[in-house]
């Protein structure tokens, strides 16, 4: 059984536990460089992508992130998750820093503010079903690098997005009771 840290420093971190948890993963909270050795892999979660990124930066976690991410630990990056493994970002705060890895540029709050938030059923690739989609703040990808796959595209950009070991979403499937997208990464995690 895999071991799937969820990084626990701001935003979605319990919906995502108990997803993985569902799936029958061993899910926990990630916090330190210590439980980060022990991840097989790791969803960066929803939150707010600049809080997330200084709160690493003060956990002493953003290096050790992007060498175990660099190294090729499966990762999945869920709204601000997919901000943080963008190598670009378009509207981002001054100074603001990605852990990187995901050859995107991704937009910032493409959708809108909150209140501007929508749910959409999306049809993603590999999946046979729609998957019914929670888009809260959402950013979407302006640009993909030649190895980056595009799985779902909502309003004409992409908004899931897989690369080698990477997994990132605009949405948030850890709301709404679907796992089959943590299930997509589960398997990516159980064939590295």
């Amino acid at each position: 059984m895999p071991a799937i840290g969820v990084l626990a420093l701001q935003g979605d971190v319990r919906e995502h536990v108990a997803t993985l948890t569902g799936l029958g993963v061993e899910a926990f909270g990630v916090r330190r460089s210590s439980e980060l050795d022990r991840c097989d892999g790791l969803v960066i979660p929803g939150g707010e992508s600049t809080t997330i990124a200084k709160l690493a930066r003060i956990f002493e976690l953003l290096e050790p992130l992007r060498e175990r991410i660099g190294a090729g630990m499966p990762t999945f990056g869920t709204c601000a998750g997919m901000i943080l493994l963008a190598d670009r970002i378009v509207d981002g705060t001054a100074g603001q820093e990605t852990i990187g890895g995901l050859d995107i540029t991704v937009r910032r709050n493409a959708f809108g503010r909150q209140v501007d938030s929508f749910e959409e059923d999306l049809d993603v690739r590999g999946l046979p079903e729609p998957v019914h989609a929670f888009f809260i703040r959402a950013p979407w990808v302006e640009q993909v690098g030649d190895s980056v796959e595009v799985l779902a595209s909502a309003a004409g950009h992409p908004v899931a997005v897989r690369q080698e070991h990477l997994l990132a979403t605009s949405f948030h499937p850890e709301v709404g009771g679907d796992a089959r997208v943590h299930g997509v990464f589960v398997d990516m995690v159980a064939g590295r």
